[in-house]
């Protein structure tokens, strides 16, 4: 039973503290607010998450769970029909950013509380929200790149994690800074009436994340396949 009681305390305080970040931005949050919001007292944010910036990385770290959750659902069932064979490289890409790329399009209020925290993780790769990303990634990546590596065996797998790499860039920069863009270059168009938004920027996207991913070896890239140092 007290798990139960702890678990939902805990869950009570990530959902106060994710609304009010999408409302007002994390930074302009205090943690009196959320107190008040969740019903809790500060003591009990302290024991399930340490600090403020302790409770900010464990709302990224949720979202970014649930994303990885659809992930694998994705490339599991795309395994399960490929059988023996490999996949196709878009089918991989889109089963990886797809699910990114409709959060960060959708109206629901945890994406204005994520889509900050993103930013903020690229802006500042070792800062504390970077342990959440290395948590909840790793064993995706992992089997991401395995998928990729078996759809293109002619790319080393050196060359496929620097290209996922320039992937993961491209899509955050997609998805975050489109408003600054639109903004300095007067940005205006057809793509503001479209009836799938998202469908649209993930469309483009994949586009341009394949050519990359299928780009010709740089000059003097071995083709033999070495595991790179850990």
């Amino acid at each position: 039973m007290a798990t139960s009681s702890s678990t939902t305390t805990r869950e009570l305080i990530l959902d106060a503290a994710e609304q009010l970040f999408a409302q007002q931005g994390h930074d302009n949050t205090s943690m009196r607010q959320i107190t008040s919001a969740a019903g809790v007292n500060l003591a009990a944010i302290n024991y399930h998450f340490g600090s403020k910036d302790g409770l900010v990385q464990a709302v990224f770290q949720r979202r970014v769970a649930a994303l990885n959750k659809e992930r694998l659902m994705l490339l599991d069932a795309l395994e399960a029909q490929s059988g023996s064979e490999a996949l196709k490289p878009s089918q991989i890409v889109e089963a990886f950013f797809g699910p990114l790329v409709r959060h960060a399009c959708s109206s629901d209020s945890s994406r204005k509380a994520f889509v900050p925290l993103l930013e903020r993780s690229m802006s500042d790769p070792g800062g504390f929200i970077r342990a959440a990303i290395i948590d909840e990634h790793s064993e995706v990546l992992a089997r991401f790149k395995q998928a990729l590596v078996r759809a293109l065996p002619d790319v080393p797998e050196i060359e496929m994690i620097w290209r996922f790499h320039f992937m993961l860039g491209a899509t955050s920069y997609a998805i975050t800074g489109a408003e600054v863009l639109r903004s300095a270059m007067s940005w205006t168009g057809a793509d503001d009436n479209v009836a799938d938004p998202a469908r649209r920027l993930l469309d483009r996207l994949l586009s341009f994340l394949l050519g990359g991913l299928r780009a010709p070896l740089p000059e003097g890239a071995c083709i033999t396949q070495a595991n790179p140092p850990a």
